[in-house]
């Protein structure tokens, strides 16, 4: 039983690494690289690289991620690394798929800001998922997780922290209004990855607002119908 509890454990693992990658790859492509929107870290470095050279982002993360992931399993195990391999694998296999066959068409130029807010909420749902089953989906994610470790810093915010420095390249080749839709992407993405990688914080921040409400719905008393004399028998 215990075996067969592993399994299933190791299953829906790996089920969540796959959807989140396959949510990431998708969004990466589809909106950012489309739109041409940027992105933070070793996605962004990839997405310039294909802006200014032409190089395909699927095989310059995998350059990127491999030094890294190496320093990051030297330090927590080697054991510890097979959903992060994973992660890594399936995204570069995800994105070359989808780069090469995909027919799909998302052509936002007009409306950034939904670009904007859909890279968001898909790349930070998707990493979210990748987070929090155990996985990273690149050398980028490995070293956020040390950090996060380290520092206490929300996991979002480490994020958020890291990409700032990818997004300053980004002025060098994007326009300026689609680095800071970017920056509004990566911001949004930032918090939908702590809050499903810490859902209880979303958690807490609904039931705020909830008893907020009730507070204001308890002190309101209804409107009464005045007293007169003559006319109001008890």
């Amino acid at each position: 039983m215990k075996a067969k509890g592993k399994r299933m454990k190791r299953s829906a693992q790996a089920a969540a690494i796959l959807t989140g990658t396959f949510v990431m790859a998708f969004a990466y492509y589809h909106i950012n690289f489309q739109n041409h929107l940027s992105e933070g870290g070793f996605v962004g470095i990839s997405l310039l690289g294909e802006y200014a050279f032409g190089l395909s982002p699927a095989l310059t993360i995998l350059l990127l991620d491999i030094p890294f992931m190496l320093l990051f399993a030297l330090k927590k195990g080697w054991r510890n690394m097979g959903p992060a391999v994973l992660a890594a694998g399936s995204f570069t296999v995800f994105y070359a798929a989808i780069e090469r066959f995909s027919t799909l068409n998302f052509d936002l130029h007009g409306q950034l800001w939904l670009a904007a807010l859909l890279s968001g909420l898909l790349t930070g749902i998707g990493g979210g998922l990748v987070l929090r089953s155990g996985g990273a989906t690149g050398g980028d994610d490995c070293a956020a997780i040390w950090l996060h470790e380290k520092t206490g810093l929300k996991i979002g915010t480490v994020f958020i922290l890291m990409d700032a420095s990818v997004l300053l390249l980004s002025m060098l080749y994007l326009p300026l209004a689609e680095t800071l839709y970017t920056v509004a992407a990566v911001c949004i993405g930032g918090k939908v990855i702590t809050w499903t990688v810490e859902p209880q914080i979303l958690r807490q921040g609904w039931a705020s607002i909830t008893h907020l409400f009730a507070s204001s719905k308890r002190h309101t008393s209804p409107a009464t119908a005045p007293e007169v004399k003559g006319l109001n028998r008890v």
